[in-house]
């Protein structure tokens, strides 16, 4: 097939149902015009690369897996959502992506029904589909729902408070586990995926309830036999695959299944939908940026980026000399911190974004990234500042309200020396309404004992 048919493949789908028809051979033609869209109009409009990238061949899985018109599909942060937005009716106006009055960077319900929920901030997606999961099954509707998560959006209290009520209500939910970091030898990973698939398969699951049951028929000691053998259940899954977390979570997992075999994709896709007694974890691993080198190489780089060459990653200056306000923060931090040893600095994911990572280079010992969860960075902070260290915390003008209370009631209510570093305040331009630091004065100039400056 020529590229010009190839291409017309992806401008001929006006409906994301049209996925479900296309052939196996059809698939990989449509997966590679995705990535060529996708890298042609982020080179211009700026964006993230390297996510959207990576979820090529599981967005067409889903979509040739589920009908979008009926199912629903949450994905989480929603920075990995650009090809779905191609399959989904947006392909005709994808080039003004991160524009005035076009294409938002992230799913917004009001830009199309296929987007579910709005997203922008990450960790939302499993509550949000339990949500939906419930709605589902108070009207008697039958539609799968699914959160689509990162491993990085996992380390957020909300993803586990998430996966805590989806296993204690035991409803259907599929959360597809998008695993780009997490590396699994292929013969570990062989055996896990088949252990998982046929532990999870209806015959297997329903003798299980009947040898339990029958163990704990059995007087006096029944209950205790079920016990053990539940134990040894656990015990066997744990040392063969890495789903025992998800298992403890009342989860059946599956995986892991390698995020760019579109036919394996599609079959435990298929598997995970036929779970009807609870919730399914599906464990998918990504290569971030798959498919152009330049990100596979430096997917950090990549993963939200301006303007640059297509054809060699580099990129194009802006011409603007003046130098940015993050820049000048991580050098003026670590021009204080080598005059006070009590000075430490702590990101919540970002380095790289709040400019801290010269702080990291420089005084590592120093400096802390909790991972995407704000709530914990701030009274971590408090918990040093409490023992007489002077905590700098630098932190998105939006991540940052994920953590008011912690502000008022860890930070300020005790009146300890927390330094808040708030970045990208005020109105931020591509990224739109989920990350314009709008609010930042308003929720913070109230509090006692707070102190605010707008350097400038």
């Amino acid at each position: 097939m020529t590229e010009n048919t190839a291409q017309s493949l992806l401008d001929s789908l006006i409906s994301p149902k049209q996925v479900m028809d296309l052939s196996d051979e059809q698939l990989p033609l449509l997966a590679a015009e995705l990535r060529k869209r996708i890298i042609d109009v982020v080179s211009k409009n700026g964006g993230h690369l390297a996510p959207s990238l990576g979820v090529v061949e599981l967005t067409l899985a889903l979509l040739h897996t589920f009908n979008m018109e009926r199912d629903k599909i949450v994905w989480d942060v929603g920075h990995q959502a650009y090809a779905y937005k191609l399959l989904t009716g947006r392909a005709s106006r994808f080039h003004t992506l991160r524009t005035l009055g076009g294409i938002a960077g992230f799913p917004r319900r009001s830009e199309s029904p296929y987007d579910r929920f709005g997203v922008g901030h990450s960790s939302t997606s499993i509550s949000a589909a339990l949500g939906m999961a419930m709605a589902r099954d108070l009207a008697g509707g039958k539609e799968h729902v699914l959160a689509v998560i990162g491993d990085g959006s996992l380390t957020a209290g909300e993803a586990f408070e998430g996966l805590n009520l989806a296993g204690h209500m035991g409803r259907r939910l599929i959360v597809v586990l998008n695993d780009n970091e997490i590396s699994i030898s292929p013969n570990v990973g062989a055996l896990s995926l088949f252990l998982s698939r046929t532990l999870s398969r209806r015959w297997v699951r329903q003798m299980r309830k009947d040898v339990l049951q029958l163990l704990r028929s059995i007087p006096r000691i029944g209950q205790k036999l079920a016990l053990y053998a539940m134990r040894g259940e656990w015990s066997f899954k744990s040392f063969f695959t890495p789903g025992m977390l998800f298992e403890a979570f009342r989860f059946t997992y599956i995986g892991p299944v390698d995020g760019h075999d579109l036919p394996a994709l599609c079959r435990h896709l298929q598997m995970a939908a036929a779970v009807e007694d609870g919730p399914v974890l599906l464990h998918v691993r990504t290569c971030k940026g798959k498919g152009y080198a330049p990100a596979e190489k430096d997917p950090t780089h990549f993963h939200g980026v301006g303007h640059f060459e297509p054809e060699t990653g580099l990129l194009i200056p802006s011409g603007n000399k003046t130098p940015s306000f993050t820049g000048i923060f991580g050098k003026t931090l670590v021009e204080l911190a080598e005059k006070d040893d009590r000075l430490l600095a702590i990101t919540a994911a970002m380095p790289e974004g709040t400019g801290t990572n010269l702080f990291e280079e420089r005084f590592p010992e120093r400096f802390v990234d909790v991972g995407i969860c704000e709530q914990h960075a701030v009274t971590f902070a408090a918990g040093l500042a409490a023992s007489g260290f002077h905590p700098v915390v630098a932190i998105y003008s939006t991540f940052l309200q994920r953590a008011y209370d912690q502000i008022v009631h860890d930070v300020c209510l005790q009146k300890l020396p927390v330094t808040f570093c708030v970045d990208r305040a005020g109105l931020v331009g591509e990224d739109g309404a989920t990350h314009h630091g709008v609010f930042d004065i308003a929720y913070l100039r109230h509090i006692p004992e707070m102190t605010l400056l707008a350097p400038r």
